[in-house]
C-alpha cells in the first residue's frame, strides 16, 4: 500500500506528459507569431524575388547547358531562389528560440512536465511549416521561368520543399539553442549558411565548376535539393533513379539535423535573461 500511495503522490514526469499536444502548441505558436509580423512575410518574399529578377535578367542567356543548349538564367536560378527563400525562413524563423530564451517563455517550457523532443519538433516543425509554405508560395512565378507545373510536379516539389525546409529549421535551432545573442546567430548565418547555399549549385553549375569547389558541393547536402528541383522542374529525361538519390540524402540530412538539435536541447540548460 505505501508503495502504491508512494507511485501515485510522485509528479507527473516529463515523459509522461506526452509529445503531441505540447509540439502542437509551439507549432502554432510560430504559426501565430510569424504572420502577426507581416513585415517579416513580405521580405522574405520580396528579397529573394528581386534578387532573382535583377542577377537573372543581368545574365541573360550568358549560361549553357550541358547539352549544348543555351537557357536563360532566369530559368537556371529559379530553383536555386526558392532554396534561398527556405533557407531565409527557416533559419531566421529559429531566431525565436534566443527571443523565448530572453522573455523568459522557453524557461517556463522547460520547466514544465513536456519532454525536450515535443520543445524541439515544435519548433522546428513551427519553422518547416512557414518555409515550406513560403517557398511554395513561389511557385506562382514559375511561368516566368518557363515551368508549367502539373499536379504530380506540384506534389514532388512539394516534398523536396518540406524536407530541405524541416532540416534547415533543425540546423537553425541547433544554432540557436546555446546563443544568447541575436547578433552572434547572425554571425554563424553569414559565414557558414550563406556560403552553403552558393555551393548548392544555385548560382552555378556543378559540372562546370573546378575541382575543389565540385569536391564540397558533392559534400554539401543542399546540392541534392537544388539538383531535385531543377531536375524536377525541368528534365525531360527519366531521372528517376537520380531523383531517388537526392530525397534520399534529403531525408538522412534532415534525420542527422533533427538528432543534432535533440543532442543540443538535451545538454544545456536555459538560462534565464540577465
Amino acid at each position: 500500500m505505501a508503495t502504491q500511495a508512494a507511485t501515485l503522490a510522485r509528479p507527473m514526469t516529463p515523459s509522461s506528459a506526452g509529445v503531441i499536444l505540447p509540439a502542437f502548441t509551439l507549432w502554432w505558436r510560430e504559426i501565430v507569431r510569424f504572420y502577426r509580423q507581416p513585415g517579416r512575410v513580405i521580405g522574405v518574399l520580396a528579397s529573394p524575388l528581386v534578387f532573382w529578377l535583377v542577377l537573372g535578367s543581368g545574365f541573360g542567356n550568358s549560361l549553357r547547358s550541358t547539352d549544348g543548349t543555351q537557357q536563360h538564367y532566369l530559368d537556371y536560378f529559379y530553383p536555386g531562389t526558392l532554396i534561398l527563400i527556405v533557407l531565409f525562413t527557416s533559419i531566421f524563423t529559429m531566431m525565436s528560440v534566443i527571443e523565448d530564451r530572453k522573455e523568459g517563455f522557453l524557461l517556463s517550457v522547460l520547466v514544465a512536465p513536456v519532454p525536450r523532443t515535443a520543445i524541439v519538433l515544435g519548433k522546428v516543425l513551427g519553422g518547416t511549416t512557414l518555409s515550406a509554405v513560403q517557398g511554395l508560395i513561389f511557385l506562382i512565378f514559375a511561368p516566368f521561368a518557363g515551368v508549367h507545373l502539373h499536379p504530380v510536379q506540384v506534389l514532388l516539389v512539394a516534398v523536396v520543399v518540406f524536407l530541405v525546409s524541416f532540416s534547415l529549421t533543425a540546423l537553425g535551432f541547433a544554432i540557436a539553442w546555446p546563443m544568447d545573442s541575436s547578433q552572434a546567430f547572425h554571425g554563424i548565418v553569414n559565414l557558414f549558411l550563406i556560403p552553403l547555399w552558393l555551393l548548392s549549385g544555385a548560382l552555378f553549375s556543378l559540372n562546370g565548376a573546378s575541382g575543389w569547389i565540385r569536391a564540397i558541393m558533392n559534400l554539401n547536402p543542399l546540392t541534392y535539393g537544388v539538383e531535385a528541383l531543377r531536375r524536377l522542374l525541368y528534365s525531360t529525361q527519366d531521372g528517376t533513379f537520380v531523383l531517388k538519390k537526392d530525397l534520399a540524402t534529403l531525408v538522412l540530412f534532415s534525420l542527422v539535423m533533427f538528432g543534432l538539435a535533440l543532442l543540443m536541447a538535451n545538454r544545456r540548460s536555459t538560462k534565464p535573461a540577465a
